[in-house]
């Protein structure tokens, strides 16, 4: 079990470790979510953290020997239109009001880089120049750092802001839905033999993609493909998912929360202060076949007992124009609407001309990432 202090100042202990117990029981009770808007719970976080693997690891606030607040690490290797990068995403930004800090002009930004007498601004500092991060072997190697933060949370934003991160990409939500769920005789499960295969052509159709990855592809064997003449047209893995949810504001929250769970066929979808789905990640489509996802998307939640399912694409993909155009998603994409959710990365190491590649290019989206 890896753990380390990275600071010690007065009362306050900043620690590098695994997950624990400890981290376990504070994430289950984290609430996810910006004031004002929605905000829920993710059941089962000790497994969704397994799926991370050792790839995983936490920077830990305590104050007094008392966990307060995580920030989790999430190291992989991902591809920028084909060329290999070192990552690190920032799966949890979770500090209470004393580490919030408000939003600052440039000239102050400038000198939060070089401080380093409090606590607070230590902290800062080891975000503003990332490679200081625990866990970086190679001081010198390009690096990419990103996180993905909603677009209505001022005090993440400030946080990353500060912390010399910049907006390069914005991300929505997509939902898709049905009331009675049927098999299609064109999807089945792929076979574990067939996932090389299958991970190939998600490479070719994600090639122009940044920040791409396969961590979670096929996570438990749960992928699903489409086939036409034997050839396969469309596929996605499913991730079965349960939010508690804590508030909804607005005419929105209150339709969802107090009326829909008690009408027939919208009680399938929504349950009092509950939201079963399915993640839909890594989703394939070959060209010419768009129309067909719907369908997919339908005989999955068949398959899997379940009425919805979410994924999260790059506003400016060909993905998400195409699933857009799609009129076919179901009921809850045309009532639940939510703001996007923005993408802040640093890039230490990396030059400029290979920078404007992470700004031109799509981005992929794991939805194990987002939910």
């Amino acid at each position: 079990m890896v753990q380390e202090i990275l600071i010690d100042y007065k009362k306050l202990e900043l620690k590098y470790k695994d997950a624990d117990e400890e981290i376990t029981a504070l994430l289950e009770k984290a609430v996810i979510g910006t004031e004002g808007g929605l905000r829920y719970s993710t059941k089962d976080i000790g497994i969704r953290l397994k799926y991370y693997g050792k790839g995983l690891s936490f920077i830990a606030l305590y104050k007094k020997n008392k966990l307060v607040g995580v920030i989790g690490l999430c190291r992989r290797r991902t591809l920028n239109c084909g060329t290999g990068y070192n990552s690190t995403f920032l799966r949890y930004l979770s500090f209470r009001n004393p580490f919030q800090t408000a939003r600052v002009s440039k000239k102050r930004r400038k000198k939060l880089t070089g401080a380093t007498e409090t606590f607070k601004q230590q902290l800062f500092s080891m975000f503003i120049d990332p490679m200081k991060l625990p866990g970086v072997n190679n001081a010198s190697e390009p690096h990419v750092v990103y996180a993905c933060i909603e677009g209505e949370n001022e005090r993440s934003k400030n946080f990353v802001r500060q912390a010399g991160y910049e907006h390069i990409r914005s991300v929505h939500t997509v939902t898709f839905s049905r009331f009675n769920p049927s098999v299609n005789p064109d999807v089945s499960r792929l076979a574990p033999e067939e996932e090389p295969v299958m991970a190939q052509l998600l490479a070719e159709q994600y090639h122009n993609y940044c920040f791409y990855h396969d961590q979670f592809s096929f996570l438990n064997h749960r992928y699903y493909i489409m086939k036409k003449d034997n050839i396969i047209v469309a596929g996605v893995c499913a991730i079965p998912t349960t939010f508690s949810i804590i508030d909804f504001p607005g005419i929105q929250g209150w339709i969802l929360l107090n009326i829909l769970p008690y009408l027939p066929y919208f009680r399938r979808i929504f349950r009092p202060g509950e939201f079963r789905f399915l993640v839909l990640d890594s989703i394939y489509c070959r060209e010419g076949h768009e129309n067909l996802l719907a369908d997919l998307f339908e005989s999955v939640c068949a398959s899997e007992g379940h009425y919805s399912a979410v994924t999260w694409l790059d506003t400016n993909s060909g993905l998400f124009k195409m699933i857009k155009a799609n009129g076919r998603m179901g009921v809850l994409n045309k009532i639940l609407v939510t703001s996007p959710g923005l993408i802040f990365a640093s890039f230490p190491n990396i030059g400029a001309e290979e920078k404007k590649k992470f700004l031109k290019s799509p981005m992929y989206i794991s939805g194990l990432d987002l939910a």
